[in-house]
């Protein structure tokens, strides 16, 4: 937008000076033309009227006349004449010019060209004796310094709008600037926004309507903020109030089950257990979006290989009961470090890996990948489960959403949410794509730091 103003506001000083600027050049120019070949043709008048006079001091006066005039301009004058004159000053050819002087007694002006004008003014006189023409006077006049007269005219008053243009620039992108300031603020505030710090807001500064409009922007902002902070307190509050009741159910099945011989019963136990399994899950999964959405934590290096070969220890034993193979592979250079809050890569990887443990069939492999790109590290977690459709893919992050194909029950629809909210907020990024030979790959983006492990 700034160089929008400023190209609008130079244009509207170009169209000023050019509307003012160059009539006023092409007025003087024609001025400088008109003074010149009035004052040429006036000395050519002067010396037709001593050759004219046909006497001997007329004669020797146009003789003197012409010289001095030759020697102070550099111009050259010739004069043609009858007998009656031997003016000792060089004579003009014929040409239509003189012809025109000789025959029908009417002065003459070639400029040499139809463009301003040539190398020569060419300016031919007669000389009469009351009605009758008795010779001409021509003056040769050198328009070299008209051209620079013509080059100084132009030439100041371009370099005047050059200078008027560069002042223009300058002031423009300073009023820009200033007049742009409250709209930076507020896309500044709409930047934090989506970032998702929801306590920005926009400095009331600048026009009235821009006021006006952040005055709204902030109104909204502080209800969107009231309305979002209350929504986190009560899922934190529900999740952490209902964990108890939740483990004291759990613990009151397994009594049961203990206790009872009854097949029937004793299966029914076990799936009332299982649910409360699957329901404390979830109660988990609500309470760590709600302290990711609070971002409690900065982000600080870490070093991402110690971290998936900590999580990976965790998970092979479980891995192993189901006869599914955990492996680890990269073309990462050292040790990478990645900015991320500590424990988010944590509960990322647990999220990943229990949902690749669920879907991978029996004496299946989930592969494990880290590999440095640029300024980025990318962390890859392959199964050889059912993998998802694209339409899956879309909605795999929404919360509480659970894909088909799973070989368990005890998902709570909350795992890849959790993961995408951790990772945008360590300012990575994350992706579903399909696995080479079948599956799904999940594609963590992190941000490298400039510490790295040796």
């Amino acid at each position: 937008m700034n160089r929008q103003l400023i190209r609008s506001y130079i244009l509207l000083v170009a169209v000023a000076i050019l509307l003012f600027t160059v009539p006023v050049a092409f007025t003087l120019t024609k001025q400088l033309r008109d003074d010149t070949e009035l004052s040429v043709k006036r000395e050519a008048t002067t010396m037709a009227l001593l050759l004219a006079s046909s006497d001997k001091s007329s004669c020797g006066a146009l003789t003197r006349m012409a010289e001095a005039y030759a020697f102070e301009t550099k111009d050259k004058v010739q004069v043609t004449t009858t007998d009656r004159c031997a003016a000792d000053v060089p004579r003009p050819a014929g040409d239509a010019a003189l012809t025109k002087a000789l025959e029908k007694g009417e002065p003459t002006t070639d400029w040499g060209s139809d463009f301003i004008w040539g190398r020569d003014l060419v300016i031919t006189v007669p000389a009469k004796q009351g009605d009758q023409v008795v010779g001409a006077v021509r003056i040769v006049y050198s328009t070299s310094h008209l051209t620079h007269r013509l080059w100084t005219i132009w030439g100041f008053r371009a370099g005047l709008a050059v200078a008027v243009l560069g002042v223009a620039a300058l002031i423009g992108a300073v009023a820009a600037r200033r007049i742009t300031a409250p709209l930076r603020e507020l896309n500044g505030m709409a930047s934090k926004f989506s970032d998702g710090d929801l306590t920005a807001r926009s400095p009331v500064t600048g026009p009235p309507e821009t006021q006006t409009l952040a005055r709204t922007l902030n109104q909204g902002a502080e209800r969107l903020d009231t309305l979002v902070a209350s929504q986190r307190i009560f899922v934190a509050d529900a999740s952490h109030q209902l964990r108890t009741p939740l483990t004291a159910l759990r613990l009151s099945l397994d009594n049961i089950a203990d206790g009872v011989d009854d097949e029937f019963v004793r299966e029914d136990v076990e799936q009332a257990t299982a649910e409360v399994v699957r329901m404390s899950r979830l109660v988990n999964g609500l309470l760590v979006l709600a302290r990711a959405e609070a971002k409690v934590t900065a982000a600080e290096p870490l070093s991402l290989p110690d971290i998936v070969q900590e999580r990976l220890s965790v998970w092979r034993p479980a891995a192993d009961e189901r006869g599914v193979t955990i492996t680890l592979r990269g073309s990462a250079d050292g040790r990478p470090s990645v900015l991320a809050s500590p424990g988010h890569l944590d509960q990322v990887l647990d999220n990943v890996l229990s949902n690749a443990l669920e879907v991978s069939p029996d004496s299946g492999t989930i592969t494990v990948r880290v590999e440095t790109a640029g300024d980025e590290v990318v962390l890859s977690v392959l199964d050889e489960g059912p993998g998802m459709s694209d339409a899956e893919k879309s909605r795999a992050f929404d919360r509480f959403w659970r894909g088909q194909g799973l070989t368990g029950r005890s998902g709570s629809g909350l795992g890849l949410a959790v993961v995408k909210q951790l990772v945008t907020d360590d300012g990575g990024t994350v992706a579903l794509r399909d696995a080479p030979g079948g599956g799904l790959c999940v594609v963590i983006t992190l941000r490298a730091s400039s510490k790295s492990g040796g």
